[in-house]
């Protein structure tokens, strides 16, 4: 017997069991963009590798370690992406979204990292994402993170999550700041991990991110980016955490807070959670206003977040969000086949908003009442020799204590009509 195959590591079937919770996820995200006018545009998975490189940072983890990279029969080197802001940026500036617009965009799918699968981190995760352009002040920030927060408040997650906010400064305070550190690091270097030895002289404020026990008191005592803030970030910092008050969204300043992509300044955020062990943060944005000219476009303000699905679902699977039943079973004989299969396709041909199941096979009745009970619906509909003697229809209440009926045939869409009242 041949060995089967497996899926590649990493990469994992999302199986009937939970996909109703990611229709109720995907629901809520499509409906809450609504309500922001955020419109949606989907991207791309393949990308050249530069966009990655050119965005990301040549010295970062993902550029170095965790990228799917290939070339095509062209020769030319292509990339799964690793994160979907880059490819959003892309579309503005191909497609003239950015010129002389404020447009404000979301996106949601798959994206590609190779890096040890865990709870929570994945090779091929799903990220919804929302970018908004063109628009430096900090109102537009607050926005943005009241979108993730009204998000996750209607998944129910507002108590198992907790928004921190940092400001990175502008580019050159930003630039200043990593000189600082460097020296605070290098003279304290006998502390720091093999890890945090090598982000050093890379990538040094990604080692403030560090969760290794042993540097935190490290960490804590090195110099704060908020310390040495340009004045023109200071304000913009002061002037979110008003508006974010005044909309009564909690939060607090996290100065060790940082994103692992070089292109974010000012404003940073994430949403994190504690029931998920390593793999705390659920949500994680902020401004990257010199992204746009540095893949050739005009200068742009411009902030995001991504918000990971995986991570939305464990959430969820540990709340009381209960699986959606049938509505409808229909129970018939093999003769009667051919009229159950007329009379279930007008049903949800008429009633589109119902769940209609029709046993197939032939198994017999008490196997079909079985089913029908398992499946959760509410009324059973009956279709065998006398039903089709008679142009008749039985119904049989499931869930509840009422006496079985019988309609005519030509009736059967007005009498489910009643009984389901439009949702």
């Amino acid at each position: 017997m041949k060995d089967f195959i497996k899926a590649i590591r990493g990469m994992n079937d999302i199986l009937p069991e939970e996909t109703y919770i990611w229709h109720h996820v995907e629901d809520v995200l499509q409906k809450v963009f609504f309500s922001f006018g955020y419109e949606e545009i989907r991207l791309p998975i393949l990308e050249k590798t530069e966009l990655f490189k050119r965005t990301i940072g040549e010295a970062t983890d993902i550029v170095e370690k965790e990228m799917y990279t290939f070339l095509d029969r062209n020769n030319e080197s292509l990339t799964l992406r690793p994160e979907g802001t880059a490819g959003c940026v892309r579309a503005g500036i191909e497609n003239g979204l950015l010129y002389n617009q404020t447009p404000k965009l979301w996106y949601m799918g798959p994206n590609f990292r190779y890096e040890r699968p865990q709870k929570g981190r994945y090779r091929q995760f799903y990220q919804c994402g929302a970018e908004a352009f063109g628009i430096d002040t900090p109102d537009i920030d607050a926005e943005v993170i009241s979108l993730s927060a009204i998000i996750l408040e209607k998944l129910g997650l507002k108590d198992k999550v907790t928004l921190e906010i940092n400001s990175l400064g502008t580019k050159q305070s930003r630039t200043a700041y990593r000189e600082t550190l460097i020296d605070y690091l290098t003279k304290n270097q006998e502390q720091l991990d093999e890890d945090s030895k090598r982000r050093l002289t890379t990538n040094p404020m990604r080692i403030l991110d560090s969760k290794n026990p042993k540097m935190q008191d490290l960490i804590n005592n090195a110099p704060k980016m908020l310390d040495v803030l340009d004045q023109e970030s200071k304000d913009h910092f002061n002037e979110l955490q008003a508006y974010l008050s005044e909309a009564g969204i909690k939060f607090i300043i996290n100065p060790c807070l940082v994103r692992g992509l070089d292109y974010y300044t000012k404003t940073v955020f994430e949403w994190t959670t504690s029931e998920l062990g390593a793999q705390g943060t659920v949500c994680a944005g902020g401004r990257y206003d010199g992204l746009t000219e540095q893949l050739g476009g005009k200068p742009t303000p411009a902030l995001g977040f991504a918000m990971g699905l995986e991570r939305i679902i464990l959430l969820l699977k540990e709340s009381s969000l209960a699986k959606p039943n049938a509505d409808v079973y229909f129970l018939t004989t093999k003769d009667a086949k051919k009229t159950a299969i007329k009379l279930a396709t007008e049903i949800r041909r008429e009633l589109p908003h119902l769940q209609l199941i029709l046993n197939n096979g032939n198994n017999s009745f008490k196997s079909q009442f079985k089913k029908a009970d398992k499946s959760g619906a509410k009324i059973a509909l009956i279709l065998g020799d006398d039903e089709i003697n008679s142009d008749t229809i039985s119904v049989k209440y499931l869930r509840e204590d009422s006496p079985q009926e019988s309609i005519q045939q030509s009736e059967i869409i007005n009498f489910i009509n009643k009984v389901f009242k439009p949702r």
